[in-house]
């Protein structure tokens, strides 16, 4: 962790993320999740079943399917007012709204059952509570929502379960059920879904049963799955337009020599935000409900705290987490006067081409595989996309999906997820005529190159990328070039520390598990790998909230950077 400077009050600058009533917001965010479980246990622990006809019910004379059916609407409920919680601990305007119409509803259930002093008096503070906060829930529902989509599945479910029911007591013998019109069919069928019994008469109890619990079934299934389908937390579409890809372009111009990541805000899978001044930007991609901004800010540094504050507000309108992955050490620590906490992630390999050579003992490694790839017939070419034909670029853009690997394109804040930009570098290693590797440099300002695509022929020999790397670092000063940032390095202090001699247990499990963790990941790998260049190890940070917050952060950050995060299915899901 690196040491937090003056918050955003001492500075004068707003902490939009920290709004005021965070207390109550929690308070009401448990209140819901308690008020919820009080409510299912009540129908489905045997006491709570056993009381369902007594007190108010009695008084009002229901009729013991009534009591059925209000049981039904409070498990139902009971299980929505979980649901919701999620959604009111992000200020949902939305949720806040749904939450009250089922604590009153949750209420007005229980008169048909015998907790109306218990969980009823309980939902009905509730519903105080909501309303006496409602300035807190202004979070605007997500640009992608899934209002139609609740609709249809509602509908699908519905008419699911009417359907079945309806075949089954259409089609059951006279020795299972009493023969009645369709009309009376439809009614059974309909109530069914809520838990109540029809007008029909049943000969066997299993088929009584059968009917009553496929509606019920399809009648919780459709209340659920469409509120899921309500509150998800949607996920809408990056997109950056042409005139904000030229504003950015303009702040690369000015200011790009600054950050060595900067050319990547220019992907095509973010949202930007603009300083009121314009001197500044923030892109940012939604995950997950977190808002993941990429490096540092693009722009005068001296405006970044005002592009960062226009972010944070469209974080506090949507209810999105705030999060920046990959910020340098001044980037984190004008993130973190926003009340926002910093977490070293890692170091970033950076390569000072006027004075890297392969002489000395310390490059021994990386002129051997050198040398042997050259024997082996290998030749490398070092170009600017401007210099490549199309045909060249198409052909070389197929090579560099065929050898990736996985479907999932990697990298977020230090990958570019296209070929061919202007002013890119392409180093290419050819044996007889073929392909068998291939880099992509971007720009980073006028005098340097960022590290974007590394591929090569999986049948290809080893050291084809040290061949390439050395070549391009070598080369550098004929294309103006002097600073050259290569891979990524995470968690690298924590792997260096517990190799060291005398480190202590804390510091030795950490590396092991790290190790463990690069069977799937290129944690120790690459490090290894960036460490034969000898080159400077500039650190990089994780901005978020807090805590609490950190795993939603995780997930959308291992999302983002293809390493995992949720399953395939369930984010195709999201983003229909």
């Amino acid at each position: 962790m690196v040491s937090r400077p003056l918050t955003g009050e001492e500075h004068g600058a707003p902490a939009l993320w920290r709004l005021t009533g965070a207390a109550s917001v929690a308070a009401i965010t448990w209140t819901t999740r308690l008020v919820g479980l009080i409510a299912v246990l009540s129908v489905v622990l045997p006491a709570g079943r056993r009381g369902m006809r007594g007190h108010v019910a009695e008084w009002l004379e229901l009729p013991q399917d009534a009591t059925t059916g209000a049981a039904a609407v409070v498990l139902v409920t009971g299980v929505l007012l979980i649901l919701l919680a999620s959604g009111l601990r992000r200020r949902k305007r939305r949720a806040w709204q749904l939450a009250l119409a089922a604590s009153v509803l949750l209420a007005l259930s229980h008169l048909g059952l015998r907790h109306v002093l218990g969980a009823g008096l309980v939902s009905v503070a509730l519903a105080v509570a909501l309303l006496a906060n409602r300035r807190h829930f202004i979070a605007l529902p997500d640009p992608v929502t899934g209002r139609w989509r609740a609709v249809r599945v509602f509908l699908q479910l519905v008419v699911a379960g009417l359907v079945i029911d309806f075949a089954l007591l259409s089609f059951a013998p006279r020795s299972f059920v009493e023969p009645m019109g369709w009309q009376s069919r439809l009614g059974e069928a309909a109530l069914a879904l809520i838990g109540i019994s029809g007008p029909a008469v049943f000969h066997v109890m299993w088929m009584d049963d059968l009917t009553a619990s496929v509606g019920l079934l399809f009648g919780l299934g459709a209340v659920l799955v469409a509120a899921y389908f309500l509150l998800r937390s949607a996920e809408p579409a990056p997109h950056v337009t042409a005139e904000e890809k030229a504003r950015l372009r303009e702040l690369l111009d000015r200011n790009g020599e600054r950050d060595s990541l900067g050319y990547f805000a220019l992907r095509d899978d973010k949202f930007v935000v603009f300083s009121k001044s314009g001197k500044a930007a923030v892109t940012y991609r939604v995950i997950a409900g977190a808002a993941v901004a990429s490096a540092d800010p693009l722009g005068d540094s001296e405006a970044w705290p005002g592009a960062i504050e226009e972010f944070l507000e469209v974080c506090r309108r949507h209810g999105w987490v705030p999060a920046a992955m990959g910020c340098s050490e001044l980037g984190a620590t004008v993130w973190a006067r926003f009340d926002l906490d910093v977490l070293e992630i890692g170091d970033e390999a950076v390569v000072d081409a006027s004075t890297f050579t392969l002489e000395g003992r310390v490059m021994r490694g990386v002129r051997q595989a050198v040398s042997r790839t050259r024997r082996a017939g290998y030749e490398v070419r070092v170009r600017r996309t401007e210099e490549l034909s199309a045909e060249e670029l198409a052909e070389l853009e197929t090579l560099a999906a065929t050898w990736r690997g996985s479907d999932t394109e990697r990298g977020f804040s230090m990958a570019l997820g296209r070929m061919g930009d202007p002013g890119s570098v392409l180093v290419t290693a050819e044996q007889e005529g073929r392909v068998r590797g291939l880099l992509q440099f971007v720009p980073w300002g006028t005098q340097g190159l960022s590290l974007d695509v590394m591929r090569r022929d999986r049948t290809a020999d080893n050291g084809v990328n040290e061949l390439m790397i050395s070549e391009l670092l070598l080369r550098a000063p004929e294309h103006g070039v002097r600073y050259v940032s290569l891979n990524f390095a995470a968690f690298r202090k924590l792997l260096e520390e517990g190799r060291r001699i005398g480190a202590g247990p804390v510091a030795r499990m950490s590396a092991k598990v790290l190790g463990w963790a690069s069977k799937w990941i290129q944690i120790e790998t690459l490090y290894r790998f960036n460490a034969k260049f000898q080159p400077a190890w500039v650190p990089r940070f994780l901005v978020y909230p807090g805590v609490r917050e950190l795993p939603r952060v995780g997930v959308a950050v291992f999302e983002a950077e293809g390493l995992g995060g949720r399953s395939q299915w369930l984010r195709r899901l999201l983003r229909r």
